[in-house]
């Protein structure tokens, strides 16, 4: 496995902050020439450690007006594989994670309006297997991110 040293760390963090950032920055930051940053991130994304890079859209700009989290229990686990592959193929599911505690999964959506929210509970609650859902409407959100806080003394494990 591929040790992370205070150089990767660096354009790591600032890949979290900035994945659009140009080569030639990253750089300078670290204080290396360009083809050897190019190196580090090409055996970054090899090792998986960086798994894209995208573009975050503000859904408000889209009319999409709601966020909510959706705890879903379904009957047992032999629907669990259909259950995630049905959530793969809505849009408006954002997130879809198994879980422990009240459910057995729990969606994070996006939706437009309060319809349109009610449609897609109506299709999530036809799906083979699920017994109950229950939703939480965010009403305001005031931290937001994917960035995970890295540290120099941190590596990942070995394969």
């Amino acid at each position: 496995m591929h040790q992370l040293d205070d150089i990767d760390i660096a354009i790591l963090k600032h890949l979290q902050q900035n994945g659009r950032a140009q080569r030639n920055k990253l750089a300078k930051i670290v204080n290396l020439s360009v083809p050897s940053v190019s190196e580090r991130m090409r055996k970054l994304e090899e090792k998986k450690l960086i798994d894209g890079y995208h573009a975050v859209l503000n859904p408000k700009k889209f009319n999409f007006d709601i966020v909510a989290f959706i705890f879903v229990e379904i009957d047992n686990s032999s629907f669990h594989a259909y259950f995630v592959d049905q959530a793969i193929l809505e849009p408006e599911i954002q997130e879809c994670h198994s879980i422990t505690g009240d459910g057995s999964h729990i969606l994070k959506i996006t939706t437009k309006n309060t319809e349109s929210l009610e449609k897609l509970l109506s299709r999530i609650q036809s799906w083979e297997g699920v017994k109950k859902t229950r939703s939480n409407i965010v009403l305001s959100s005031f931290k937001q991110t994917r960035e995970i806080p890295l540290e120099s003394d941190r590596v990942p494990p070995k394969a």
